[in-house]
């Protein structure tokens, strides 16, 4: 769809991270400090005070927003660049309002949603910011960056400390309060939390009781990362959590949420919110050992995105797709031309490993079990599957339907996965089917807004493409390389990938 001039030319900006490595190494190493008495009465005046003195002084910048977001951009990523289109045109950012501070924070959309990171955060940006402004960017803010908003941000060592997450996994917390609400019923009690931030052990800002005693109440703290403002016409689920009923509910929660906007925005402006995300199509267009990702007929970059056909259930494994059609394991077809590679040169080789890998996604099998959400619900232990079989959206590789699934990221110890920094929930059910088991989880997940113990640790399946550009992957961050991604399923499903097979796979994701 591009020539190789145009690959040059369409190149606006490139949001390159050239943090220095002692300011990395020092923001990889919080401060052993032992943080000040802080209350929550005072900390919103210290911080803001803090924040205006670092922003008025000289080269202490915050992060800078483009005049426009042209048709075609690309962005440097760690695997070569990452392109995104807009077929209706350039955005001004000017006058839209995914770019404009309708808060009290000055945060926007923008702030957490970077093209350079396929839409997304990832630490190595956080960490650039962080260094750039002493910590004053508007990310760094304690409603929702640090590990608690109580948390000392008096210095810059504290503020490392506080935003620790952050700035090493790219972890937004989230605060959500425990239902019942009126349509549910809350199924399980909170029996302990290990905690090692206090933020929902302590009555102001998390849980008012614990333990088996007494009825569980209060809020919940957990951490996450930004999902991608991209692609958004292919979602099934809006977060990870499946909470949101549209992009329209989630542009206001947003807004006053993260934010911390005194009103909600006004219908026109969450109209162009959504219309900006909404026409954004993201992939990765240029692989650093392939090349040009849409050469010798390939179909990967973002152009072909824009006309890929989706609807709820287009290849439902389930049968939940409304046509009727059946459902094909065949899920990405984009680099088939490059399984025989026409040359021995390393480009070439390179393309045919991604194009192996793309074969292994589609063909590879082994047994899928104890996935809560589509073994249970199959009534089956073992289910012969596939990658597509949960990632089944052509081209995409979400689920084609609302179906959060756990597949053990939440779980304390994950076969590969790094989870030690996160709280773990032990919570028995008290009510419905499950009622006596006791569950150890890192993030309870969909059941924070079901109140049901079936939804416990369970999570929707992402949209894939443009994947190289925003680590660490899994809604917690867990796995900090696409190679850690395929060594988890590999070992959780005990697939018996060869060493081949996994540079191979891990080819292929970098190249969507």
């Amino acid at each position: 769809m591009y020539s190789r001039s145009s690959l040059f030319l369409a190149i606006v900006c490139f949001w390159t991270i050239q943090p220095s490595c002692d300011a990395v190494a020092q923001l990889q190493s919080p401060s052993q400090e032992e943080p000040g008495e802080m209350t929550a009465a005072t900390l919103g005046a210290v911080l803001q005070a803090r924040q205006a003195q670092l922003a008025a002084e000289p080269g202490r910048a915050v992060q800078p927003t483009p005049a426009f977001i042209p048709a075609f951009a690309l962005a440097l990523d760690p695997s070569g660049s990452i392109g995104t289109v807009q077929p209706g045109g350039p955005t001004v950012t000017a006058t839209n309002p995914f770019f404009q501070d309708l808060g009290t924070n000055g945060r926007t959309c923008f702030t957490c949603h970077q093209p350079q990171d396929g839409w997304s955060l990832t630490p190595a940006t956080v960490q650039d910011r962080f260094v750039k402004s002493h910590g004053a960017d508007p990310v760094f803010r304690v409603v929702d960056g640090a590990t608690c908003p109580t948390a000392d941000v008096s210095t810059l060592a504290a503020q490392r400390a506080a935003y620790r997450l952050l700035l090493t996994k790219g972890l937004i917390r989230v605060v959500l309060p425990l239902p019942p609400t009126p349509a549910t019923v809350l199924e399980y009690q909170v029996l302990a939390v290990d905690d090692p931030y206090t933020c929902t052990t302590d009555p102001r800002t998390g849980l008012t009781s614990v333990g088996a005693s007494q009825p569980t109440a209060g809020l919940v703290s957990v951490y996450r990362r930004p999902l991608p403002a991209t692609n958004l016409d292919f979602l099934s689920a809006v977060m990870w959590d499946g909470r949101e009923a549209s992009l329209e509910t989630q542009a206001v929660d947003a807004t006053l949420g993260h934010a911390q906007a005194q009103t909600a925005p006004t219908p026109a402006q969450v109209q162009q919110i959504v219309a900006f995300e909404a026409g954004l199509f993201t992939a990765q267009y240029l692989d650093s050992k392939a090349g040009i990702l849409t050469e010798r007929q390939a179909q990967g970059g973002p152009g072909a995105l824009v006309q890929q056909p989706f609807y709820l259930g287009i290849n439902d494994p389930l049968g939940n797709n409304p046509t009727g059609a059946p459902f094909t394991s065949t899920i990405f077809t984009l680099y088939t031309p490059w399984l025989t590679p026409l040359r021995g040169t390393a480009v070439a080789q390179q393309r045919a490993s991604i194009a192996r890998g793309e074969q292994l996604f589609n063909t590879k099998e082994f047994d899928i079990t104890e996935v809560a959400g589509l073994t249970d619900v199959l009534g089956q232990a073992r289910l012969p599957g596939l990658c597509g079989t949960c990632h089944d959206t052509p081209n995409v590789g979400n689920h084609s339907v609302k179906a959060p699934l756990d597949i053990g990221v939440a779980d304390p110890a994950p076969p590969g996965l790094d989870v030690a920094t996160l709280p773990v929930f032990t919570l028995r059910c008290i009510a419905g089917p499950l009622a006596g088991q006791v569950f150890r989880v890192t993030d309870p997940g969909r059941a924070l807004i079901t109140g049901h113990c079936a939804d416990i640790g369970k999570f929707k399946g992402p949209i894939l493409r443009g994947l190289a550009a925003r680590a660490p992957y899994f809604h917690n961050g867990s796995a900090g390389t696409l190679a850690d991604v395929v060594s988890f399923y590999d070992q959780r499903f005990h697939i018996g990938l060869s060493e081949q097979e996994k540079i191979d796979l891990v080819d292929f994701l970098k190249a969507l």
